[in-house]
């Protein structure tokens, strides 16, 4: 299966299934056909995109993903499929009975992984980790003494080599492309999980009432640096924007379709989330002890040295 990610944000453009392909119309003229069966993401952000009912239906059939985005280009809405797996209904009973000690251990591995990664972005913008690598050993349990956080505002004052960094300033345009690349890297991760037969309302840290996500926000953790490491090369490319127009956008979801290292093989990114969404089910439902992240660098294989 291809896994493409289909961006409307720079015209009106009408959506429609013919069959088991979608069709996109501009200017009331055929002009794209793309199996659904390819589609990992479909990311509406122009305001003039129609789509018919059995357009979405199809996607949706074929295990795609739907992101809305706002005039301002962040995803705001995410569908995702509900009938992706024949035994789901037993899974929800066995995820919403999963103890916590068990999520606790679990949340560490992620924690623990998460930094690995950021560790290794960070050596590579700035020549040294600044200490990162050495607070994973520190990650207990359920991460009781928050090494995340610390480890994270660490991270963020040294990324960019700028002390005035903040992430939580919306007016800083390297906030809008972290922003834009994690929230398709987690309808991306809510797929594998539905896929896997698993809801993503069953977290094993994230809870949050208003949050109808909060599996898929623990998953993508160690995902995360994938897409900083990105961040950091458009950066320094004087070719692109800083704002998000379709050009830098393009750039930035182009690393979502590359492969990685997962366990000494080149593997996409999807594949590898479908195959840690698969291996927490099989930790769930009691058939292995051992769950697998599966992601053994942030670099792209061709990057790897």
């Amino acid at each position: 299966m291809t896994n493409r990610i289909l961006d409307f944000s720079n015209s009106a453009a009408y959506l429609h299934a013919r069959g088991a392909t979608l069709e996109v119309e501009l200017n009331g003229k055929a002009c794209h056909s793309v199996p659904f069966e390819e589609i990992a993401a479909l990311v509406v952000a122009h305001s003039q995109v129609t789509f018919s009912q059995s357009a979405i239906a199809r996607l949706a059939e074929a295990g795609g993903i739907l992101v809305v985005c706002n005039d301002r280009f962040m995803p705001v809405a995410m569908t995702m499929p509900i009938e992706s797996h024949w035994y789901q209904a037993e899974r929800f009973v066995k995820q919403a009975a999963f103890t916590v000690p068990k999520k606790k251990r679990l949340w560490q591995q992620i924690v623990r992984k998460k930094i690995e990664h950021q560790s290794t972005v960070l050596a590579g913008a700035t020549g040294k980790d600044h200490g990162l690598s050495a607070m994973v050993p520190r990650v207990l349990s359920g991460d009781p003494g928050n090494v995340e956080a610390q480890a994270s505002r660490r991270y963020w004052s040294k990324l960019f080599s700028d002390k005035q960094f903040v992430r939580a300033n919306p007016e800083d345009p390297r906030n809008a492309l972290l922003n834009y690349g994690y929230a398709v890297l987690r309808a991306s991760t809510a797929r594998a999980i539905a896929a896997a037969g698993l809801h993503p309302t069953f977290g094993l840290h994230h809870a949050n009432k208003l949050n109808a996500y909060p599996l898929a926000d623990d998953l993508m953790e160690p995902f995360r640096p994938i897409i900083d490491a990105q961040v950091l090369r458009i950066l320094s490319n004087s070719d692109l924007s800083l704002q998000l127009v379709p050009k830098t956008k393009h750039e930035l979801l182009s690393i979502l379709t590359d492969r990685f290292y997962s366990e000494g093989e080149g593997r996409t990114l999807f594949d590898i989330l479908a195959r840690m969404a698969q291996s927490l089910a099989r930790v769930i439902l009691a058939r292995e002890s051992k769950f697998v992240i599966g992601l053994d660098s942030p670099l792209s294989t061709d990057e790897e040295p």
